[in-house]
């Protein structure tokens, strides 16, 4: 790590990318280009390690050639998923930010913490008050040596707090007090800046004038102020931007990307035709986008781009659009989302406007001729979602006055096109501390219901009366002081009478779903004096919460996101179920209290809390920015330290660098350390008596040998920190199965929610519908011949170049290789396009190795990389033109229209050009890692390389094989393919796979630079773009979308997993015994502002329907099961359980199987069909003749019918005969077989039949699993079944799922 003291100012990204993009998309490869850098990115700006390198022109954006060397930008990879959430022009303006933050208790050092990890510029921490041995119980980086000599609480935490991020300086405001001309410096740490922000944490630092002096002063400085305070059950954040504030981007969502398909000009608009502003007859110029759903509203504002010809003029101007519709009968029925909708959306816009005038008119006539008194013709909007109509009357913009284009114009329109949704920027003006206090007459609750109920008005009061008791009082309200907390009553009661006749200021008032009604109400004195009596102390999950609120709302400052609105309060009355006596006095529960790190909780919650909390289990599934988050509150508040407590905390992951900017447990030294490990190591230096066991293995299925019966029943709560929809539904399942609690949370940027699941009280995860499917899937004709977006370059650079080249080609010849004949027997599962895929790359691969007498270097990998390259960017681009070229020939209709995109080939000769350099950099180095050849990093030598090779690429020629130009999905193609996929097996059998070389597949991890694959995709991407002139990519922006990175920040982080232990100490407190209304569940964006800070109680279970009429139950939940157990020590068999499931509900028990494994491939325990086999029989009378006893036998044999009929059509002496009568003799062999072996499992004894279903086979390869199955199932004395049956009158039955439970003997 770097110290502080040296660090080094770097040039900020968003200098840097003034610069870039020299060389455009529109860049012709045919031409001798030696512009440098095309991706958006430049190289670091340390000195290159290998001079060599200077000689080149090409490959500075890359990150191979620099891994491991000090030209890797340590910086960019720390923030690499922070770059996701907020873009790269953001990231580099949040450098500039400077902050100070008074106050280091608990809030402020999260504040800071999440400051730092953001990667700000600069930040100040001001707190001399002398370390306690309280501020442990939320301040992280107190130590008892720090309490023992009494340093400050902002010095104590200073080297922890640098250490968090070498690119961010850190330092002390030393000075006795913040003076005005302290907060107007232009030169903050050394770095020619201001202050941006100022946050202050702790209001006992300030007296009320120099609270409103400092927020007066940034007012008048351009300094934003927040105030983000933890009092007791109380968090307040408060956040002013002065009087002028403009927002770039409101809410952080991505913008629209639309290709235009169509462009149309409508000279007379018909009345049927909805636009709003548009009057009917009057011309209108109609855009059809490629999207389904362009997702724009009225007014919202495009730019153009990327548009050919005479329209070329408009690229870069902007315009609003609105929104098209149509009028149709509602007796139509028009189904928007329909399949005949869809098909008519296909015609252009004057023959989809024909079709709706014929239905209308054939319903209007209808209706007039059918019409009664007073009946009314019926006419339904329905919005055409892909397309708009362009605005031309807008002063802002001036489309027309611009650019010299009038409506017909756009009728000149033939192919290609881009609309850049535009955010336009908002001014905000905000109001000061002072005044805000005052006039807000309902102030916002996080939870939903308190503020519709006005509940923020008591806290609010509270607040401004405690100021003023600090005023007058020179102190703060005593922790349990009942006369500082009658006298902050009286105060508040002062205050708000003082208001009453102030139109729009907060008073005690009655409030009807959150609006003032001016009608006197009752104080709520019990909340005010709780919050006089717990002033003073703090919890670390609502430092957490506060903490990473606080420092989002800084981070808006640069103009992004919108800020809070301006006051959010939060309490949580709830946790001070006991906290005085009836007398008024102190609960001997809270006190006294005795100077231990954890007097604030006891103070709170009681020491009863605190000896739960000791001895609580916690089963920690995860250790990453959630897990880390939750292994502080944990260690915070003493959980798992008594005797009976424990903390075990699991991840298989190990850590990397792009981890550190958020998973604040970690350093750079602990790169490739296991993340549970590590974080357990930290938090046990923090609180040493907490219990904490780090383990690295995975939970699901295939480990519950490790975490068994005895472990989940041990524990208190489970608690996921998981990225992955499989992984949280397994653990709620364990949850529902053991009746635990489960706390749930995730993040995605700067969206967070979290979700407290009960047992018996509240719906589980497993309830709701959440998978990791991607929802958007592009079709495969666009990816393969038609891209029109980067994204699809991108996509394609990953499914069809690297994944088949890369890593499903080496798998294949691999397996092959290795056992050519499982190899064969695997093909024959594969579609057709799969087999030919496979097959041809295999093909390549022994090729090569015969091309180059059994012995691949680093030339031939060129070589090989080379031709790969002009068969994708060259050959195949010209074969796909020239079968165009061919259609239009033929049927005289243009082919390139729309968003069909017609490429350009590259071309290899003449100079070196630096693109394809670039591609054959990394393509090569992947070819070298699969045939394990030490990779050539030095782009100076691979330069001269590939000089010595003398390359030359092949005259084209129009390819004889059919290039498929079709919309649909290929498979077509791949049919017609059978042909050479029969012809390429024969010549496979012919290899002799002993002499071929081993190969290593590539596994795709996009964290590594040094392993070319985010290099090699990057190339890739662009070359394509090249090929289809759309615009090139940035290196990190191949990464996020290849990758599938999901954007996280350290501040979403912090503030859900704050919430999330405010929760936990509810569990603990035993408050799930009054219902699930006492705690919350969130759903929070903190880009979007204080309307989107919700919470809301936990929905219920959700009921599932049995089909059972009462006295049966009628319904049941996930968390219900049936157990049953046999009465004495022997087993029931699966024959009684039938008889006790069918007596005991009334139903036909058709199958049994184990409960969550109802796959139609795996035999059940128990199958109706099998059971009516027992009568089934085949036999021969006396005249010889086959009897078969029932028909049904013809569908499980369906050879019979015909054997049976030739045999007894057939004489005795007939030869064929007795073939006809060994099919019969073996289907008679297997049906008694099937009976025996039906009847032995329906009479034996149920943990029999189900090791006989679901135990693997004998086989060695299943030796492994057939282990694990018995170890399992060796510590368990149950089964869990799932049972499917039905009523008599054939009406399916569900049941919970079933715990049977036998005596082992």
């Amino acid at each position: 790590r770097k110290p502080d003291q040296k660090y080094r100012a770097k040039t900020t990204e968003s200098n840097r990318h003034k610069s870039v993009m020299k060389r455009k998309a529109s860049t012709d490869l045919t031409t001798d280009s030696t512009t440098k850098n095309p991706r958006n990115e430049q190289p670091s700006d340390t000195a290159m390690e290998e001079s060599t390198n200077e000689k080149v022109s090409w490959g500075e954006w890359m990150g191979s050639w620099k891994a491991g060397t000090s030209s890797a930008d340590q910086e960019a990879e720390r923030i690499d998923r922070q770059k996701a959430a907020f873009g790269q022009d953001t990231v580099a303006r949040l450098k500039d930010l400077n902050v100070l933050i008074i106050g280091c208790r608990g809030v402020g050092v999260e504040t800071a913490k999440n400051l730092i990890l953001s990667n700000v510029g600069g930040v100040v921490v001001y707190d001399s008050n002398p370390c306690r041995a309280v501020d442990r119980g939320a301040n992280f980086y107190v130590t008892d040596e720090h309490v023992a000599s009494g340093v400050g609480r902002a010095e104590a935490s200073l080297p922890e707090l640098r250490s968090l991020n070498p690119y961010c300086r850190v330092d002390l405001c030393s000075a006795d007090g913040i003076t005005d001309e302290y907060l107007q410096t232009h030169d903050v740490l050394g770095s020619g800046l201001p202050f941006s922000a100022v946050v202050v944490t702790d209001l006992a630092m300030l007296t009320k004038a120099d609270l409103f002096r400092i927020n007066e002063t940034c007012r008048t400085s351009n300094i934003a102020f927040i105030l983000a305070v933890n009092h007791g059950v109380t968090a307040s954040i408060f956040s002013d931007f002065g009087p002028h504030h403009e927002i770039f981007d409101l809410t952080g969502e991505p913008t629209q990307t639309l290709a235009v398909s169509n462009i149309e000009v409508m000279p007379s608009k018909s009345s049927l035709l909805r636009v709003s502003g548009v009057e009917d007859g009057k011309p209108v110029v109609i855009i059809t986008v490629a999207q389904s759903e362009h997702g724009l509203d009225d007014g919202d504002v495009v730019s153009f781009d990327d548009m050919k010809g005479d329209l070329a003029v408009l690229n870069g101007r902007t315009c609003r659009v609105k929104r098209v519709a149509m009028d149709s009968p509602t007796d139509a029925k028009v189904d928007s989302k329909g399949v005949v909708f869809k098909e008519l959306l296909k015609l252009n816009t004057p023959q989809f406007v024909a079709t709706f005038q014929k239905q209308y008119d054939s319903y209007k006539k209808q209706f007039d001729e059918e019409k009664k008194d007073g009946d009314k013709f019926r006419v339904r909007t329905i919005t055409i979602f892909n397309r708009l109509a362009l605005v031309f009357d807008d002063d802002e913009h001036d489309l027309l006055g611009k650019t010299g284009l009038s409506a017909p114009n756009f009728a000149a329109y033939e192919s290609g096109g881009l609309l850049n949704q535009v955010k336009p920027p908002v001014s905000k003006s905000y109001k000061s501390l002072s005044e805000t206090l005052e006039s807000t007459p309902v102030p916002q609750m996080l939870r939903g219901e308190d503020w519709e109920a006005g509940v923020g008005i008591n806290v609010h009061l509270s607040f401004a009366a405690v100021l003023d008791f600090n005023e007058q009082e020179g102190r703060w309200p005593g922790i349990h002081d009942s006369k500082d907390a009658s006298k902050l009553v009286d105060t508040v009661k002062a205050i708000s009478e003082s208001r009453k006749e102030k139109e729009g200021s907060c008073w005690s008032q009655s409030v009807s779903f959150g609006f003032p009604m001016g009608e006197p109400r009752d104080l709520d004195e019990t909340r005010v004096g709780q919050f006089a009596r717990l002033f003073l102390t703090e919890l670390t999950g609502f430092c957490s919460y506060l903490g990473g609120a606080a420092a989002q709302e800084v981070l808006k400052k640069i103009g992004k996101f919108t800020p809070v609105e301006q006051w959010v309060h939060h309490d949580e009355m709830v946790l001070l179920s006991d906290c005085l006596e009836e007398s008024g006095g102190t609960s001997y529960n809270h006190a006294p209290l005795f100077g231990s790190r954890y007097d604030h909780q006891i103070a709170i919650m009681g020491k009863d809390f605190q000896a739960r909390a000791a001895n609580s289990k916690i089963f920690l599934v995860g250790c990453g920015a959630l897990g880390c988050e939750y292994l502080k509150g944990l260690a915070l508040m003493g959980v798992g330290t008594g005797k009976d407590g424990s903390i075990v905390v699991t991840d298989m992951d190990t850590i990397e660098v792009s981890n550190l900017s958020r998973q604040f447990l970690f350093r750079q030294h602990d790169v490739g350390e296991p993340k549970s490990v590590q974080a357990a190591g930290v938090v046990k230096k923090w609180n040493p008596r907490v219990k904490v066991t780090a383990l690295e293995k995975k939970v699901g299925p295939d480990t519950e040998d490790s975490f068994d019966d005895s472990f989940w029943e041990s524990l208190t709560v489970c608690w996921n920190a998981l990225d992955n929809v499989e992984a949280r539904k397994y653990t709620d399942r364990r949850c529902l199965f053991y009746s635990k609690p489960l706390l749930e949370s995730g993040t995605l940027g700067t969206k967070c929610n979290h979700e407290v699941i009960l047992p018996y009280r509240t719906s589980t995860y497993n309830d709701g519908k959440e998978s990791d499917d991607n929802e958007n899937q592009i079709a495969m004709c666009t990816l393969r011949s038609f891209p029109y977006l980067p994204k699809h370059c991108i996509e394609f650079a990953k499914q069809a170049y690297f994944s088949d080249h890369f890593e499903f080609g080496p798998g294949q010849y691999e397996t092959f290789r290795n056992d050519m004949m499982s190899f064969f027997e695997q093909l024959e599962a594969m579609e057709h396009g799969e087999q030919k895929k496979s097959l041809t790359l295999i093909k390549l691969f022994i090729d090569l190795q015969k091309e180059n007498e059994g012995k691949i270097d680093f030339n031939a990998c060129i070589r090989v990389a080379f031709t790969r390259m002009i068969e994708d960017f060259r050959t195949s681009i010209l074969n796909i033109c020239h079968s165009a070229d061919q259609m239009e020939k033929a049927d005289g209709t243009k082919f390139w229209t729309g968003t069909k995109r017609r490429p350009r080939a590259i071309d290899w000769s003449g100079e070196l050009k630096p693109d394809l350099m670039e591609y054959l950099y990394c393509s090569s180095n992947l070819y070298a890692v699969v045939w394990g050849v030490e990779p050539v990093r030095d782009r100076f030598e691979f330069e001269t390389v590939v000089k010595s090779l003398g390359l030359e690429q092949p005259e084209w020629t129009p390819s004889s094989a059919n290039v498929d130009l079709s919309e649909g999905d290929g498979e077509a193609a791949a049919e017609e393919g059978s042909d050479d996929s029969e012809e390429l097996k024969r010549d496979l059998y012919a290899v002799d796979v002993s002499k071929l070389i081993p190969a290593i597949p590539h596994d795709f991890e996009k964290d590594d630079d040094a392993n070319f694959h985010i290099d090699y995709l990057t190339s890739a991407t662009n070359l394509r773009s090249w090929n289809y002139d759309i615009k090139l990519s940035a290196r990190h922006d191949v990464k996020v979308t290849a990758g599938r990175i999901i954007p996280a920040l350290a501040t979403t982080t912090a503030m859900v997993c704050g919430l999330v232990d405010v929760e936990f100490c509810k569990i603990v407190l035993g408050l799930q015994c009054l219902g699930r209304d006492k705690f919350l569940n969130s759903n929070i964006n903190l880009a979007a502002g204080s309307g989107n800070f919700t919470t809301f109680t936990p929905d219920p279970p959700v009921t599932i329907s049995s089909g059972l009429k009462l006295p049966q139950p009628e319904s049941f939940t996930s968390w219900d099961k049936i157990e049953i157990t046999p009465p004495g020590s022997e087993e029931l068999t699966v024959e009684q359980l039938v008889a006790y499931l069918e007596n005991t509900f009334g139903v036909t028990v058709d199958r049994i199987f184990a409960f969550g494994h109802d796959d139609s491939k795996i035999p059940p325990l128990y199958n109706a069909i099998d059971r009516q086999k027992i009568d089934w029989d085949i036999t021969f009378d006396s005249d010889g003749k086959v009897q078969i006893s029932d028909k049904a036998i013809f569908t499980q044999w369906a050879q019979l019918p015909m054997a049976t009929q030739m045999f007894n059509r057939l004489p005795p002496t007939s030869g064929a005969r007795k073939r006809f009568e060994d099919q019969i003799m073996t289907t008679k062999k297997a049906l008694d077989q099937t009976k025996e072996n039906f009847l032995s499992s329906f009479r034996g004894a149920i943990s029999d039949a189900y090791c006989a279903a679901y135990r693997p086979g004998d086989s060695e390869e299943d030796a492994e699993a057939r282990q694990y199955f018995d170890t399992v199932s060796e510590a368990r004395d149950y089964v869990t079944l799932g049972v499917h049956c039905h009523t008599s009158t054939e009406e399916d039955i569900t049941l919970p799922c079933i715990k049977y439970i036998y005596s082992k003997p």
